[in-house]
C-alpha cells in the first residue's frame, strides 16, 4: 500500500491516516507531497478526483479522506478491532469521531496545527467552548476506561487516532487541561509514533504562512 500525505507539520488530515497504519503495523510506502504546490495537485490528481491528502492506494483501489481510509484498515487489515470490542463502546468512539470529523472548526480555525512550534493565540468564545467540550469528553472516557489502560477507551484505537491533531495542537499552544484529560493528552504525545512524526516535523524546512498563526513564545 500507498499513503499519499502533506507536510506532516501543518497537515493533521494526513495524521490520522498515517498514524492508523503505524499504530496497528500495517506496512505501507509514504509518498509525501508539499502543500500548495504545483506538485501537489498534480501528483494527487493521479490517485484521487478531490485534491486533498491523505489518500491511500491499495493495488489498483484509492481511497480518499482520512475516516474512509481508517474505516477500509479497519475492515480489510484489523478484523474490525480497530473500534472498541464493546458495541456500546464501539457507538460512543464512532460518535465523537464523527463529531471530530464534520465540527470543531473554531478549533481548526484558530489552533492550525504546527508541531514544531510554540505559539499563543488568544482564542474566541467558541474555541474555548469547543476546548472545554473536548476536555470534558476526554476526562469522562478516561475515568470510565481507567482500568483497561491509558487510551480513551482502554486500549489504542481509531478513537484516539483522530485526536492525535488535537494534541499536537495543545502542545503548541499550550492549552491547559484537567487532571484526566491531561494524563490522556501525556500518554498520547508520548506514544512512539507520535514522537516520530514529531521528530519528522521537526526535521521539514518548509513554512506554510496559514499555519503559522499567534505569537511565538
Amino acid at each position: 500500500m500507498q499513503l499519499i500525505i502533506g507536510n506532516k507539520n501543518y497537515s493533521s488530515w494526513s495524521l490520522r491516516g498515517w498514524l492508523a497504519l503505524k499504530a496497528f503495523n500495517i506496512p505501507f510506502e509514504e509518498i509525501k507531497l508539499s502543500l500548495f504546490s504545483d506538485e501537489f495537485h498534480l501528483e494527487l490528481a493521479k490517485y484521487s478526483p478531490v485534491g486533498k491528502v491523505p489518500v491511500l492506494v491499495d493495488g489498483d483501489l484509492s481511497v480518499w479522506d482520512s475516516l474512509a481510509i481508517c474505516e477500509y484498515i479497519n475492515e480489510n487489515y484489523l478484523d474490525g478491532k480497530g473500534w472498541p470490542a464493546d458495541k456500546n463502546n464501539r457507538a460512543v468512539a464512532r460518535s465523537i469521531v464523527a463529531d471530530m470529523h464534520s465540527g470543531l472548526f473554531a478549533i481548526r480555525n484558530e489552533m492550525p496545527m504546527n508541531c514544531r512550534a510554540k505559539r499563543r493565540v488568544e482564542l474566541s468564545d467558541k474555541a474555548k467552548q469547543e476546548v472545554s467540550t473536548l476536555e470534558t469528553i476526554w476526562s469522562n472516557l478516561r475515568t470510565k476506561h481507567a482500568k483497561d489502560g491509558d487510551y480513551l477507551f482502554g486500549t489504542f484505537s481509531l478513537a484516539d487516532v483522530f485526536f492525535a491533531p488535537v494534541v499536537f495542537r495543545f502542545s503548541t499552544y499550550g492549552t491547559q487541561l484537567s487532571d484526566a484529560a491531561s494524563a490522556y493528552y501525556t500518554t498520547m504525545l508520548a506514544h512512539p509514533d507520535m514522537q516520530a512524526w514529531l521528530a519528522d516535523s521537526i526535521a521539514e524546512t518548509e513554512v506554510v504562512a496559514a499555519g503559522e498563526t499567534g505569537e511565538s513564545v
